[in-house]
């Protein structure tokens, strides 16, 4: 299956504890400041190009497309982004997990003025773990229960 795991955020969560969660870093189009996001979106790529018709990629957005798409197994460096740059619909960022985004794929960002991410979380089962853990964090506050930021995974 393409999608490993697609969340609603209860609240809209901010990119830099997004960051903090998948121990990402934004490597394109630095100056498009977005706050938040409001939900995730974990894909293999290879299966996503393999399985996926131009339907079935716009049902990875879920119920908005303020969300992150999260691209795992990225082996061209600009596949991910040439998928989201012929589509319609647009994610608010984009993360590479595990390969540093190539060239072409931070020009196609900054074209698309979508932020890139390059995540460096040990394995995918870390990253939805992390991405997961969040998501609990995110339902504590909006049940009115404090809560600690996420921890930064360590390596």
């Amino acid at each position: 299956m393409a999608v490993l795991d697609l969340r609603e955020f209860p609240i809209p969560v901010r990119v830099e504890y997004l960051c903090k969660a998948i121990n990402g870093e934004v490597v394109a189009c630095k100056g498009k400041y977005v706050k938040e996001v409001s939900g995730y979106t974990v894909i293999d790529s290879k299966k996503a190009v393999e399985a996926l018709s131009g339907l079935e990629y716009s049902q990875l957005f879920g119920a908005t497309t303020d969300r992150a798409l999260v691209f795992t197994n990225v082996e061209n460096g600009a596949l991910p982004m040439m998928i989201v740059r012929v589509s319609s619909l647009k994610p608010r960022l984009v993360v590479f997990h595990h390969m540093k985004p190539d060239d072409y794929a931070m020009k196609l960002a900054e074209y698309e003025q979508i932020p890139l991410i390059y995540s460096t979380a040990p394995s995918i089962e870390q990253l939805v773990k992390s991405l997961r853990k969040l998501y609990r964090i995110a339902l504590r506050i909006k049940l009115g229960r404090r809560i600690r930021p996420p921890p930064k995974i360590s390596a």
